[in-house]
């Protein structure tokens, strides 16, 4: 049986990654009463990065810490970490939201601010899962400066495959661009700028079944990609120390159970408070249109979205009181 549990929540924060922790902990200096959902350990992406090194104030410190740090802090300002899967955000007649869980829980607030971020698309192939963190990564940007004169592999067609190898090239001495097929996805701009770097090297019609390792006194490295060829199906062994996977990104924007303003990739769109198109439903960090995805910008957005929540919330009690 489906309970609802209203505590008289001001917002509910759905996702606990930076975004949704730093939304907590300035919704708690708000004096707002908030709940943040999330269906894993607080932390979300940043459990998934080993090193740190370009958030403010921490020259290097270990995703895991972060998360933590984030976490206690938003706890310490009164937000309420709970572990349930959200499935789905609804804007009610009255102007509230329902917010249900894949556990039966139904919780209600006049405010969402969503911050579940996205997933990144996977290979599925063996060793993708187990090197990550060690050598597979899903963040040029972040993770870049650790393979400074590594020869490393990018896989992907499309502007964000090309964009990012580019870019990797400032750091490796050699950067492999891995497609499946014999002609890229990228804009042709992009394309130009790719050929005339001689740093990269195109892997044409090949993709990637295996991701090998090795694991040295206890800590493991990326030795190298099984390949298969897509035209005649032989296999070879590309020898590299890093593998970033750029062959999509999936916002989780579809919790919303109604239509609201999006761009053509399902990226929420959102006005310069964080407030998407339906009333009082805000969103922060990975899932909105912008430029880029850091941990920096998430909880810029994060601190902005809850300061709006609170002026919101305050104008809506004005209305009702008027």
């Amino acid at each position: 049986m489906t309970e609802t549990r209203d505590f008289d929540f001001d917002t509910i924060i759905v996702g606990a990654g930076p975004a949704g922790l730093c939304a907590g902990m300035y919704a708690g200096r708000g004096l707002l009463k908030a709940v943040i959902l999330e269906s894993k350990i607080p932390g979300g992406e940043l459990l998934n990065t080993e090193k740190i090194e370009d958030y403010p104030g921490f020259e290097s410190i270990l995703g895991r810490d972060l998360a933590e740090r984030m976490a206690n802090h938003a706890k310490k300002f009164g937000a309420i970490i709970r572990q349930a899967t959200v499935d789905g955000i609804r804007r009610q007649p009255d102007g509230s939201f329902l917010v249900t869980t894949i556990e039966g829980d139904t919780y209600r607030a006049p405010t969402v601010i969503l911050t579940a971020g996205g997933t990144p698309t996977r290979l599925e192939v063996p060793g993708e899962v187990e090197y990550a963190g060690f050598g597979v990564s899903y963040c040029a940007v972040c993770d870049g400066a650790f393979f400074r004169g590594h020869t490393i592999a990018v896989v992907g067609g499309g502007d964000a495959a090309v964009e990012e190898a580019d870019y990797l090239t400032r750091y490796a001495a050699k950067v492999y661009l891995i497609h499946r097929r014999g002609e890229l996805r990228a804009s042709k701009l992009l394309q130009e700028r790719l050929f005339e770097n001689p740093k990269i090297e195109i892997v044409w019609n090949k993709k990637v079944v295996e991701v090998q390792g090795r694991e040295q006194a206890g800590m493991k490295e990326c030795t190298g990609l099984r390949l298969h060829d897509t035209l005649t199906g032989a296999e070879s062994t590309l020898p590299v120390t890093g593998c970033f996977i750029f062959v999509g990104f999936r916002p989780n924007s579809d919790l919303i159970k109604e239509h609201f303003e999006h761009d053509a990739a399902g990226y929420v769109v959102t006005d310069d408070r964080m407030m998407t198109s339906i009333p009082g439903l805000f969103a922060a960090g990975d899932l909105r249109v912008q430029l880029t995805r850091q941990v920096t910008t998430a909880v810029g957005d994060a601190t902005t979205a809850a300061i709006a929540v609170e002026k919101y919330l305050a104008e809506r009690r004005s209305k009702k009181s008027a």
